[in-house]
């Protein structure tokens, strides 16, 4: 690949990096109490593009203290739900004024290619604050008519309140890492609730330069504090008896901890997990489209999606041409360093993820899966970083690790079938239930297959499509609760009830 389209990072962006990078708890930037600092690499050549503070349970302490104040003692709680809809608003606003800078610092952090940076994950970002900027101001409860049977003549008025959950520890991945953070501050900071994140020890900068931000908005000291570390800081985030609910997104695996970690005070928890989702296409689809739909649904964000359509499954009688017609688009794809703008897919996250991911695919070859397309690392002036070539396999059995584990990179299976109520089936053949693709040009096969699959997002004729007003979350070990759309408030408002007895 040449290196014309190569962008330099803005003054703004290695200002950032230039400079010291600190917590935020109660609206003030602060050392961690260890006095420890980690780096922070670019994964496109594993070189180091920063240090910011290593936080631990101290900290996570001081951050709980200052949500839980911000809580009940300071003015958010005298804040109108429109007062807190214009903060959210200007919020985003500062987010669209720095558009640029941050699509760069999530592409230099996360490695994803800068085109996608500009047009999706910090839009999409903007877009969801807005969205709970609006939603702010309706949140309410309702009135009932109640009977009591058991007091003839006597009347009631009895209505319900919707109040917020509280303090509000959220833990957030690597793979989205700014869009992940509005997912979960944009509702709770709606519904009323003071927060604490934990951004991903791999991409902490962007959650940290929103952080900046939220202070410039002018949000109350406390309301907002973020603490970077390791999973350390994240299982005290957990545990915390001062921590009234804790939303989580990543692996299934420290799904599990999470909840063990909430048991102490039986805090609300929500999970959106890992996902090993179907792609069907059955032979009355618009092979053009469904081609390049399927490609795009497992190499986008070099396939580091939790929803991405690993598991292919084609109609027998077009699965040769489908399945080359997939391939071909894999071997098209540029791979590069994502601060080049003629890059397609950029590295894997880490050095960690990509000996993961590796790791899978000698297992599926050992297993005797044949791969299609791909399956090493790209060389020349590409293997300092951590990329993984687009990679299909074909010839899987069910019991293959890559048919059953969440790869989490750049790698699909293919397998045929025949009938419709069997594809079904093979789709739900998984402990997972996160999403699904659904490529037909029939309405009744598409909305069968829709109700049949256990999935908590279903796609029909496009996969990777979200909107801060659709819900996303999962069935079975993909997790439980919902991200975004009213939905979401469910999650950090509890129900109250009020009975008046009328004379």
């Amino acid at each position: 690949m040449t290196t014309t389209a190569m962008v330099e990072p803005a003054q703004g962006v290695r200002s950032f990096l230039n400079s010291s990078q600190k917590l935020l708890i109660d609206g003030k930037q602060v050392d961690a109490a260890s006095g420890e600092t980690f780096e922070v690499i670019d994964p496109s050549d594993n070189s180091v593009l920063t240090r910011v503070q290593k936080g631990g349970e101290e900290d996570i302490n001081r951050a709980v203290q200052s949500a839980r104040k911000a809580f009940e003692e300071g003015p958010w709680h005298r804040i109108t739900p429109s007062e807190r809809g214009k903060l959210i608003w200007k919020l985003a606003d500062l987010i669209e004024a720095n558009l640029e800078e941050f699509a760069q610092l999530e592409t230099l952090d996360n490695g994803k290619p800068l085109t996608i940076s500009r047009a999706a994950d910090v839009p999409l970002t903007i877009d969801h604050f807005r969205y709970y900027a609006g939603l702010a101001t309706k949140v309410h409860g309702e009135t009932m008519d109640i009977s009591v049977p058991y007091m003839p003549g006597a009347n009631f008025l009895d209505y319900t309140l919707r109040e917020p959950i509280g303090v509000v520890g959220q833990i957030i991945p690597w793979n989205f890492p700014l869009l992940m953070a509005a997912w979960k501050m944009g509702v709770a900071l709606a519904a009323g609730c003071t927060i604490v994140l934990k951004p991903a020890e791999q991409t902490p900068l962007s959650a940290l330069r929103l952080g900046q931000l939220v202070c410039e908005a002018g949000f109350p000291d406390g309301v907002v504090n973020i603490v970077t570390g390791f999973g350390d800081a994240g299982a005290a985030l957990a545990s915390h008896d001062d921590v009234d609910k804790v939303a989580f997104t990543g692996s299934t695996e420290i799904g599990h901890e999470i909840v063990r970690a909430s048991a102490g005070n039986l805090k609300k928890v929500t999970l959106e997990l890992g996902g090993k989702s179907p792609s069907i296409v059955f032979p009355d689809a618009d092979l053009d489209l469904a081609a390049l739909g399927v490609a795009n649904g497992i190499f986008f964000n070099q396939g580091q999606c939790c929803c991405a359509g690993s598991r292919i499954m084609i109609h027998k009688k077009i699965y040769d041409e489908l399945i080359e017609r997939v391939s071909e688009h894999g071997k098209g794809i540029k791979l590069g360093p994502g601060m080049n703008e003629e890059t397609q897919m950029g590295p894997l996250v880490s050095k960690e993820q990509q000996d993961r991911v590796l790791g899978f695919i000698r297992s599926g070859e050992s297993d005797g899966a044949n791969i299609l397309i791909g399956g090493n690392v790209p060389g020349g002036s590409l293997e300092n970083g951590c990329y993984v070539e687009p990679t299909v396999f074909t010839n899987v059995q069910r019991e293959m690790k890559i048919i059953q584990e969440e790869i989490f990179g750049p790698v699909v299976t293919a397998a045929p079938f025949e009938d419709l109520d069997e594809v079904i089936a093979k789709g739900n053949d998984t402990e997972f239930g996160l999403a699904a693709s659904v490529w037909t040009q029939d309405i009744n096969k598409a909305h069968k297959v829709a109700a049949g699959l256990k999935a908590g997002t279903v796609w029909v004729n496009s996969h990777n499509i979200f909107d801060a007003a659709a819900p996303f979350g999962g069935y079975k070990k993909s997790g439980y609760g919902r991200e975004m759309g009213v939905h979401a408030l469910e999650n950090y408002t509890q129900v109250k009830n009020v009975i008046v007895q009328l004379h």
